[in-house]
């Protein structure tokens, strides 16, 4: 995991002797721990004063060590704490002044994070935020919101909460929309996801249906690893058609 620093200061300035980084090696550098991260986010974040990276004459970004520890930090308030990239920003901006500064809570208006438990594992299993923190999470409008569940992109839970899932569509739905494509042309990969989860349940389905709990407990095990190796299969079929495509 990558150490982040305790304030903003001096990011965009390698240190002596550093050798500094293209877009493509931060990218593999923040990836162990921020699997969903794109080069387009990356440069999103630049774009919103998050990240200064240097430039070389010809225009290329140059990133030091301080810029991969920065945008880390960035990515974690985000996913731990579903703060908006104003509020992160503010936040830095008030540790590079060296001022003590708290973290802010997610969201801002009095929704909760509700942390629900599984009664027979007894341990975490989800928690559920309200609609200001998705909307802040994914940098989205209401109007945004409100297309990705007409197309049932995002689908809230019971009382209108979501889930950890839905904030990471969420963004991703963001950043595709950043590339011009929009909800519509999502409905053909939230079909193929729907049959692959298909897949994925007639297999544990039985274990599910157990009543010993450390059955059921496997079986979610194993949901997750097929999900897993399904989305990488899914991920090496895309670049395969793709380089099919190019030749």
């Amino acid at each position: 995991m990558l150490r982040t620093p305790t304030g903003g200061a001096g990011h965009g300035t390698a240190a002596a002797g550093e050798r500094a980084m293209s877009i493509g090696t931060v990218l593999l550098r923040l990836r162990d721990e921020f699997p969903e991260v794109t080069i387009s986010k990356i440069r999103f974040l630049e774009a919103e004063g998050l990240v200064e990276p240097q430039r070389t004459p010809s225009g290329y970004r140059k990133f030091s060590s301080a810029d991969v520890e920065r945008l880390a930090q960035v990515l974690r308030m985000q996913r731990d704490h579903y703060l908006p990239l104003k509020v992160i920003r503010e936040h830095l901006e008030a540790l590079a002044r060296g001022e003590q500064a708290a973290l802010p809570s997610g969201g801002g208006q009095g929704e909760s994070t509700e942390v629900l438990w599984d009664q027979d594992l007894g341990q975490n299993t989800a928690s559920r935020i309200g609609r200001p923190e998705l909307l802040a999470a994914a940098e989205a409008t209401e109007e945004q919101l409100a297309e990705w569940e007409s197309y049932g992109l995002i689908v809230p839970a019971a009382g209108g909460s979501y889930d950890a899932e839905a904030v990471t569509v969420a963004r991703l739905v963001a950043d595709l929309g950043r590339f011009g494509l929009e909800p519509r042309h999502l409905r053909a990969v939230k079909a193929a996801a729907e049959r692959e989860a298909g897949l994925v349940e007639q297999v544990v389905a039985p274990l599910r249906r157990h009543r010993n709990p450390q059955t059921r407990a496997h079986a979610e095990a194993t949901a997750k690893e097929l999900a897993e190796l399904s989305v990488r299969l899914h991920a090496a079929l895309v670049q395969t058609a793709l380089k099919v495509s190019f030749h």
